[in-house]
């Protein structure tokens, strides 16, 4: 039997995966997206054209590969059907694309709740993406979600308007408007039937492509610091996106996961509100955002930058027990003169190499900054890593000594061939 390649977000997201993933998807047969919903993007560049997948494992665009949404993940429709006519657009076939019929639906009540639901926060928001995507696993672990097999059946009239009524009750608790069940019936179940056929009982597929040898990757939505129990809680999202999230996401089993790669940047980001304690917010993290073009692919969101912290990627690679390192924008943190690398914290005058999400804990931290020399030039076109300019290689040296796990892919621009596979 063949074994599941796993590659996963190590931060806060927007490290860009897609890069990674679509170098492995080249010699995949199957691609499996696990989590989240369309509150996540991968952004491939393919013959000078960007594809932004939010919901499609963007393993899709190797033709000869299987792509499979998951059972942990949660759709909207009308976005999945955008994706899929974009894709048709361009010239790609989606015959080879499945959803998992235990996956759930994201419905019109869902988006309008989470509105709702950040609205009563108030000046405590956590900074959701008011795709609905939150609302829409409460449903599900309350047990009234509606299920992609239910979607594509004569019994989804009957649960959605169920489930209508049940939310308007909330929402004219509020002063909303309520919704009316009939319009928002009849328009998704259009949406079932366009869906309908590409709707499969994903675990047999999974399964039975182990068991034939082929090559599995499954491509990780988010990162570690969302996970809703190990990222910096309640600033995190409504899933699991690290290793476990891959097992209930698709059904594999432990003993089926092979190489667990994550992906980070040469500096660290994040999109919404919470700790971020090497963010620079300053004339260094504003230089950042615009050397990477820092504005997410989803939100458009400016994104909070700053320098590279080992102490949360050592805690990300516990977590996933990570075989791999992936690195990008190396070729962005070069372009600065001094690059700093937070080494441990201190807290409370201790020298410490634990993370916590306990907020407390870390308000009471402070980086301890390691410094190192910049300006490491034009790396595009640079294949091997004993070809990188001194400075940079000091750097990932120094990322492999404290984290203890060796980097596997460098990333050195934008365009898809921008990669050193070590």
């Amino acid at each position: 039997m063949s074994k599941v390649n796993v590659v996963l977000g190590t931060f806060f997201g927007d490290e860009g995966k897609g890069k990674i993933i679509d170098y492995l998807s080249t010699n995949a047969d199957v691609s499996v997206r696990c989590s989240g919903g369309n509150n996540a993007g991968h952004t491939i560049k393919v013959d000078g054209k960007k594809f932004a997948f939010h919901l499609i494992p963007s393993g899709i665009l190797s033709r000869n590969t299987k792509a499979i949404i998951g059972n942990g993940v949660v759709i909207d429709p009308k976005v999945l059907i955008e994706e899929i006519n974009n894709l048709h657009e361009n010239g790609y076939s989606t015959d080879n694309l499945f959803i998992s019929n235990k996956a759930h639906i994201i419905m019109p009540y869902h988006i309008v709740m989470d509105k709702l639901l950040e609205e009563i926060r108030g000046n405590n928001k956590i900074g959701t993406t008011a795709r609905g995507i939150g609302p829409a696993y409460c449903d599900k672990y309350e047990r009234s979600g509606i299920r992609v097999e239910d979607f594509v059946s004569p019994r989804f009239s009957e649960l959605a308007k169920t489930n209508i009524e049940n939310k308007n009750k909330i929402l004219q608790a509020f002063g909303y408007e309520p919704l009316d069940a009939n319009s928002i019936i009849n328009e998704y179940e259009g949406y079932a039937k366009i869906l309908a056929p590409y709707v499969k009982d994903t675990i047999n597929i999974i399964h039975q492509s182990l068991e034939d040898g082929k090559n599995i990757l499954c491509e990780g939505a988010q990162a570690t610091l969302l996970d809703i129990d190990f990222g910096t809680y309640p600033f995190v999202t409504s899933s699991n996106p690290s290793i476990g999230g891959v097992c209930t996401g698709t059904g594999v089993g432990a003993r089926d996961i092979g190489e667990v790669y994550g992906v980070l940047k040469a500096y660290s980001s994040k999109v919404g509100a919470g700790p971020f304690i090497t963010e620079q917010d300053n004339e260094i993290g504003d230089t950042i955002r615009e050397l990477g073009h820092e504005y997410g692919t989803t939100t458009k969101r400016p994104r909070r930058c700053g320098w590279l912290d080992l102490v949360a990627l050592k805690y990300s690679a516990r977590i996933n027990g990570l075989t791999g390192l992936a690195i990008n924008h190396l070729d962005t943190i070069g372009k600065l003169d001094k690059i700093k690398l937070c080494v441990a914290y201190n807290h409370k005058g201790k020298v410490s190499m634990d993370y916590s999400t306990n907020t407390t804990y870390i308000s009471n931290c402070e980086p301890i900054y390691e410094e190192f020399d910049g300006n490491f030039g034009d790396l595009s076109g640079i294949q091997n890593r004993n070809d990188l300019p001194k400075n940079a290689q000091i750097y990932l040296n120094r990322i492999e000594e404290v984290v203890k796990v060796p980097i596997k892919f460098i990333g050195t621009g934008a365009d898809r061939n921008d990669l050193i596979v070590c």
